[in-house]
């Protein structure tokens, strides 16, 4: 398959995508793997994966330039996935000495737990930020004992195929961490059905994640789901507007918009409703569209020639108001505002997942809410007041599993990271993603 440059259209390599017979070759591999990482003391794996951290920092600039290139993605933000690379492998190195059981009091004898290994995992990879997504599955995996094999979006495998040799280079024994570029229909679909795959990850569109749930559910496989969204971005009449107005952009337009937990949906209390908008349009005006090189850019291009068109499609009549973006090739589009007399418009219910926004008014704490959680959707979203009362009173009533007051920070590698309803199921990241790579055994001995 040729990989495309999404801002230039040059061709930057052509991979070969991994057909059925690979795919159980790759999962035969990690199998015999796994006993043998498994028992590889839990001071030595967590040195192999500082190790890697290491190589990935040294690297940085390198994994950077590619996604740049491969996804379009702007140097910055590229600078900042490479970083949190290391960060998350780092963050998880400190897991295999921390992996506690418990001992449980019973008559009779000792009760003990342990929290043991699955064996191969399954990591299934999206397009839009493809090695942070890859690292945020593959790390706490193996840093729990299993072996994974990796499945990269057939747009973007560039940077997890350089980071499967960086895991080589940095010790990590062959088998264990393995990339499987192939297309979801082929590699991604036999992962999900085999069986000696123990548990899939994966992130991306609802549709596919409840096919890979449906195939999981026939071997009993765990899975960690993280899928769409079409998060609500509420501004209260106390809020300071000239902040989240001049943050509303970037909560929905960074990575061009490729992003779950993109804002898409503001929510302006009625009384300040046309002053919002005002302070937004000077906001979109100002986001500068262009050479993902350049550090003044803030948005680059959409991930294909196909995406765009679907993207445009959400796009009918006239907008409130758009910024600008480049002609010629690459495959751009512009930041676009849209207002909707009603609320089941297609652009206001759907995730469009790219640069489009819908603002809309509310009149008080209970219809923003209702608004807000009138979606089958919900993974993210933010709240703009002063009031500390209503900031709770609202983050606890709005349905969505990563809420931020006065900001729009969903990812820290340290908190958890999931969604409700039909963006997710389970959680990633944080102390917590370790156990979802293990199993509880108990353990009764009897005096």
């Amino acid at each position: 398959m040729k990989i495309i440059n999404p801002a230039t259209e040059d061709v930057l390599a052509d991979v070969e995508l991994a057909d059925r017979g690979e795919t159980d070759r790759a999962v035969a591999r990690a199998k015999t793997a796994f006993p043998a990482w498994r028992d590889v003391a839990p001071g030595d794996r967590a040195r192999l994966l500082r190790r890697f951290a290491d190589l990935v920092d040294r690297h940085a600039e390198e994994l950077a330039e590619l996604e740049l290139t491969n996804s379009g993605h702007t140097i910055g933000n590229a600078r900042w996935e490479a970083g949190n690379v290391r960060d998350v492998l780092h963050f998880y190195a400190g897991a295999p000495e921390r992996d506690h059981g418990r001992q449980i009091p019973v008559p009779g004898g000792v009760d003990l737990t342990f929290h043991e290994p699955l064996g191969v995992v399954g990591v299934i990879v999206p397009w839009n930020f493809p090695m942070v997504i890859m690292t945020w599955g593959a790390a706490p995996a193996l840093a729990a004992g299993n072996t994974v094999v990796v499945k990269p979006a057939e747009w973007t495998p560039l940077t997890a195929l350089r980071l499967a040799q960086l895991a080589l280079e940095a010790g990590l024994p062959e088998g264990v961490l393995q990339v499987l570029p192939g297309a979801g229909e082929v590699a991604g679909a036999r992962l999900a059905e085999h069986p000696d795959v123990r548990k899939i990850v994966f992130t991306g569109s609802t549709e596919v994640g409840k096919q890979i749930a449906a195939t999981a559910a026939r071997t009993v496989k765990r899975v960690t789901l993280e899928l769409g969204g079409k998060s609500a971005n509420i501004v209260f009449a106390d809020a300071d507007l000239e902040r989240a107005a001049a943050s509303a952009p970037g909560a929905v337009f960074d990575n061009s918009g490729q992003d779950c937990c993109a804002r898409s949906r503001v929510l302006v209390e009625r009384p300040v409703y046309e002053e919002f908008l005002e302070r937004l349009e000077r906001a979109v005006a100002a986001v500068v569209v262009g050479d993902p090189r350049d550090p003044g850019t803030d948005m680059g291009p959409l991930i294909s020639a196909e995406h765009r068109a679907r993207v445009a499609s959400y796009v009918t009549g006239t907008p409130r108001f758009q910024g600008t973006c480049p002609g010629g090739k690459g495959f751009w589009f512009p930041p676009t505002v849209l207002t909707h007399d009603t609320l089941d418009e297609r652009a206001f219910t759907e995730e469009i997942f790219g640069p489009v926004v819908s603002v809309v008014p509310f009149d008080d704490e209970a219809h923003a809410v209702r608004v807000a959680n009138d979606t089958r959707y919900g993974l993210s979203g933010s709240i703009w007041t002063e009031n500390v009362g209503r900031a709770l009173r609202v983050a606890r009533a709005v349905e969505a599993g990563n809420l931020s007051v006065n900001s729009h920070s969903s990812v820290r590698y340290w908190t958890p990271f999931g969604g409700y309803k039909e963006s997710g199921l389970g959680r990633e990241l944080g102390p917590d993603a370790l156990a979802a790579f293990t199993e509880t055994k108990n353990v009764f001995i009897a005096h």
